[in-house]
């Protein structure tokens, strides 16, 4: 735990986020590339994690619908939750009227990833998950 002056005055660096897929790559993923480039341009964070977890769903091998977003910046701070969520949502309003289905955002200042760093698990598929026996059915038509 950090002594109580060092948080106070804790200010977030912006760090060059980068993807475990490069070059052409990320062309192949245009959807998680463009979450990603929107969020670190206007919100300059210092960490940021966009995961795609559609794998995790009744969806078609190698979709870009349903994602997690872990980020970290000076933006939100004095922002209640719901506006930190709101803010999220707007700079991602051109994939959540399009591809995207669904996203989880924990968008924390960087005080509150220093004093707690985690990321919680993302919920199961309430609609249709893989694992049910009707859904080979429906994605394969």
């Amino acid at each position: 735990m950090l002594p109580t002056r060092f948080l106070q005055s804790f200010r977030c660096v912006p760090v060059l986020v980068t993807s475990k897929y490069s070059g052409l790559q990320n062309m192949e993923k245009p959807v998680e590339t463009s979450i990603r480039a929107k969020l670190t341009q206007n919100l300059e964070p210092c960490h940021l994690e966009v995961n795609n977890e559609s794998y995790m769903h009744a969806v078609p091998p190698g979709s870009e619908t349903h994602f997690k977003v872990v980020v970290v910046s000076d933006v939100f701070n004095g922002k209640s939750l719901i506006q930190r969520h709101r803010l999220v949502n707007d700079l991602l309003k051109e994939e959540l009227a399009g591809p995207v289905h669904a996203l989880s955002i924990q968008a924390k200042t960087p005080q509150q990833w220093e004093e707690n760093p985690t990321v919680s698990k993302s919920p199961g598929c309430m609609g249709g998950s893989k694992h049910d026996p009707q859904m080979g059915k429906k994605i394969s038509s």
